[in-house]
């Protein structure tokens, strides 16, 4: 439990923070696949700059929506069995991120969709997006319809839990990273 609540109070915390996505190239949240062409086509355009927009938008949305997560890590952990935290022990290098997914994804969702939603709306990402595929439609016969708020939420989860799973790398590997007497006691075997 106490390993959990260190990785993911430090995942959160480092996330949250300006470029917490934006600035990580592992997890930076870039166009969708589908949108790709209409990238290209508003950059050949002379239209970057727009795209810019939309995308640091959606990482400021990710960033914004990760600060309200930890009490729902909080809640998971509390609610571990022992027998949860012995399967994540002797499990591989990812069990406690791969329970973490199991019992949260759910919640997270549904708690971060809103949250996106408004960060999106807060930041001017929906205004950006729209006026990106407003722009797009204009020069395309394929009329690009993407649900930006289903997007910027699977692919800041998705972030979020590679984080947690480095974090939980580095507490069951490293020494310097078993911050607390428990940590090192236990991981130390």
């Amino acid at each position: 439990k106490e390993a959990l609540r260190v990785g993911t109070d430090s995942s959160t915390k480092k996330l949250s923070k300006m470029d917490g996505f934006f600035g990580d190239a592992a997890i930076k949240i870039l166009m969708p696949d589908e949108a790709k062409k209409v990238e290209s086509t508003l950059r050949n355009f002379g239209m970057g700059s727009l795209v810019d927009k939309a995308i640091l938008s959606m990482n400021r949305a990710a960033e914004d929506a990760t600060s309200g997560v930890g009490n729902i890590f909080w809640n998971a952990i509390k609610g571990m069995s022992i027998k949860d935290g012995l399967q994540i022990l002797r499990g591989g290098d990812f069990a406690a991120t791969d329970y973490l997914k199991s019992v949260t994804t759910k919640e997270l969702t549904e708690k971060f969709r809103p949250v996106i939603e408004a960060a999106l709306v807060k930041v001017d990402a929906t205004k950006y997006w729209s006026d990106v595929f407003t722009n797009y439609n204009r020069f395309s016969r394929d009329k690009v319809n993407t649900d930006l708020t289903a997007y910027v939420t699977e692919r800041a989860l998705s972030g979020l839990f590679h984080n947690i799973s480095l974090e939980e790398q580095k507490i069951r590997k490293d020494p310097a990273a078993q911050v607390t007497d428990i940590l090192k006691k236990v991981f130390a075997k």
